[in-house]
């Protein structure tokens, strides 16, 4: 097959998207190489070569990768828990009117506070450990995920609810059949929401108190390598949380697909 051919069946349009960012990104990565070159400082910006030479070295000598389950094993447990107390307020939302009243009040009165400033009333109520950091990541999680299943349930049209009752649909029929799919879009939205809020928080959450037991996670990696000097070192903290949050919205990117998108909910 001759190379022309090759082109002429490639999908430009299919792959417009990566190919555009691909560009932008190693644009931002020379971009970042020459600045950092040109200002010739390595404790105040390191070049992206000493970045990623910092990032392998602390990757092949494993502290890196145990750092980053340290830190997802704290993040996970507090968005499960977040997600089943959202679960509980939304089902109690959507089953009586004191249920949506209590929801729409605590979610007016805790959503706009802050998780962060949580964490030194934690820490008088959880004491030294990572029972404090799991609080705050909680309080991220529920409210941004109660607010998303909640809109989305009561976004069921009425036509679904009706379609039910002519086919004579069990109440755990319609809910598991209609009502779920019908918010799915909604529920991902939240969990996607709340995934971000618990990450950001855990992060923030190290590098203020992110040690117990003499186990670190990513965060507290940062603070570490910044109070030795490895500003490199620091820069190879941050893009782990990077590369971690991208994998993550990939992640969820091929859940919308495989659902969502599948099901023509949404567009491409």
């Amino acid at each position: 097959m001759k190379i022309s051919e090759i082109f002429n069946k490639f999908d430009v349009k299919k792959y417009e998207s990566f190919i555009v960012k691909t560009i932008i990104l190693i644009l931002l990565i020379i971009s970042w190489e020459f600045y950092a070159v040109k200002l010739d400082n390595s404790l105040m910006f390191p070049t992206f070569s000493e970045t990623i030479s910092g990032f392998l070295e602390v990757l092949k000598s494993n502290e890196l990768p145990e750092r980053i389950l340290a830190s997802l094993k704290v993040q996970m447990t507090g968005y499960f828990i977040g997600i089943f107390i959202a679960s509980i307020l939304t089902i109690l939302a959507i089953s009586t009117r004191f249920g949506t009243y209590f929801l729409e009040l605590l979610t007016a009165i805790f959503n706009s506070l802050p998780p962060i400033a949580l964490l030194p009333l934690a820490l008088l109520w959880f004491g030294l450990g990572y029972g404090s950091i799991i609080f705050v990541i909680v309080h991220a999680v529920v409210w941004p995920i109660s607010i998303n299943i909640y809109s989305g349930f009561t976004g069921v049209s009425n036509t679904l609810r009706m379609l039910s009752k002519n086919y004579e649909l069990s109440v755990w029929s319609y809910i598991f059949k209609i009502a779920i799919p019908a918010a799915f879009p909604s529920i991902l939205t939240g969990l996607k929401v709340g995934w971000a809020f618990s990450w950001r928080t855990l992060i923030a959450s190290e590098l203020v108190f992110g040690v117990s037991s003499g186990n670190g996670g990513i965060g507290w990696f940062i603070y570490e390598k910044k109070n030795q000097l490895d500003i490199n070192l620091v820069f190879a903290g941050l893009l782990t949380i990077i590369l971690i949050g991208i994998l993550t919205d990939l992640l969820f990117s091929y859940i919308e697909k495989r659902t969502v998108v599948k099901w023509g909910m949404k567009t491409k």
